[in-house]
């Protein structure tokens, strides 16, 4: 083998090392949050976010360094070899940054019901987002690479997207391979830009079986619960390790031709972001209680029933013993309801004919002008390293 093969050679075995400096922790952290707002949004990614952010050959570059050398060194206890080659400074910044989104959008500011309550703002919010960053995104390829073979990327990149997007979800088995296999497309997905990884689930027909799953963890069915996700999790450790390297490589040596690809994703991903939207929800009770008429959770709801527009609510149902002599000695049945989408259609307010009648126009133009405005502050994080 020559020099010049076994340079080539090496350099092909060699991890990027991890440069995160704990100077850049605001900016990071700040970049993760936008990440973990983004998982929160069916259709939206956290890729999505690490693509605008600037931040995304580092985020393939972090999971790519989990490697053998890693795992060996995890269960050698070589801590120091460890934290040598994983980008743990980065990787934890920036998981600082989303799990503080999930609690602020999950505990503060409920983001998953103000996207039933007011869809239009907050789909209009990320549509303005991503619309700006495509923009954006686009000059950062350099005038030399715009050819017919890029523009050729970005148009299959955005046909590959809309595709992805419009998929209609469909039955599946819950066999061990096929939950494998479901793991290892959704967690690759999740670092895609314009792809989301619950999506894809909802694709697999496995959307409901994980939450359902997830449910069951801290009850009596715990012990299925963790053995019905074991093939999950282990598919999609094995997404990110093979994935996260084709994508490093492709970036490395195709890097203006993969950036439009992923543009590409984004610009289809706007079809089923676009806020207006003539939506269909199907409502699952999963809980059913009997309760005393007197009860104080009977009596809240008969005082103020909860708004029926969210993800999760409770409601009264059929009075079981309507012949009772009094009121006091009702007994009613409280279901709790899960509310979930199950179609959108998109529309143009003022154009198209068949549309909601309870739609809010300035709430996507809100939502959209939003957008586009942190689009300026994040190309400025951009710049930051």
């Amino acid at each position: 083998m020559t020099k010049e093969n076994q340079k080539e050679s090496t350099d092909k075995r060699t991890v990027i090392p991890d440069e995160t400096t704990w100077r850049e922790t605001p900016w990071l952290a700040v970049k993760g949050f936008l990440m973990g707002s983004a998982d929160i949004i069916p259709g939206v990614s956290g890729g999505t976010m690490a693509l605008i952010t600037g931040i995304y050959d580092r985020l393939i570059n972090a999971v790519r360094s989990v490697d053998r050398r890693v795992i060996t060194s995890l269960f050698s206890f070589r801590f120091k070899d460890l934290l040598k080659a994983f980008h743990w400074k980065f990787v934890l910044i920036l998981c600082t940054g989303i799990v503080l989104a999930v609690a602020f959008f999950t505990r503060v500011v409920p983001l998953q019901v103000y996207m039933h309550t007011d869809p239009e703002l907050i789909y209009g919010l990320f549509f303005g987002l991503i619309l700006g960053s495509v923009v954006v995104l686009l000059n950062e390829v350099p005038r030399s690479k715009r050819n017919l073979k890029t523009f050729t990327a970005l148009l299959l990149g955005t046909l590959f997207g809309y595709w992805i997007v419009t998929l209609v979800p469909a039955d599946t088995p819950e066999s061990f391979s096929f939950v494998f296999l479901s793991g290892m497309f959704a967690f690759s997905a999740m670092i895609l830009p314009g792809i989301s990884g619950s999506y894809i689930l909802l694709i697999l027909g496995k959307y409901d079986y994980v939450l359902e799953q997830l449910g069951n963890l801290g009850n009596d069915g715990t012990i299925e619960a963790i053995l019905a996700l074991i093939p999950l999790f282990l598919g999609g450790a094995a997404g990110l390790a093979l994935f996260s390297r084709i994508l490093s490589w492709l970036l490395r040596n195709y890097h203006a031709i993969t950036l439009m690809v992923l543009i590409g994703f984004l610009i289809g991903s706007l079809y089923v972001i676009w806020p207006y939207q003539d939506r269909g929800f199907i409502e699952t009770v999963v809980q059913v209680e009997e309760l005393n008429y007197n009860d104080p959770l009977v009596q809240a709801l008969l005082d103020s029933p909860q708004n029926q527009n969210q993800p999760t609510y409770i409601r009264l149902g059929e009075i079981l013993n309507p012949d009772a002599p009094t009121e006091d000695l009702y007994r009613i049945e409280v279901e709790h309801v899960n509310r979930s989408l199950i179609h959108s259609d998109p529309f143009i307010p003022g154009i198209s004919k068949e549309k909601p009648d309870d739609y809010s126009l300035w709430g996507g133009i809100n939502g959209f002008i939003f957008g586009l405005l942190l689009v300026i502050g994040l190309d400025y994080l951009r710049r930051k390293k």
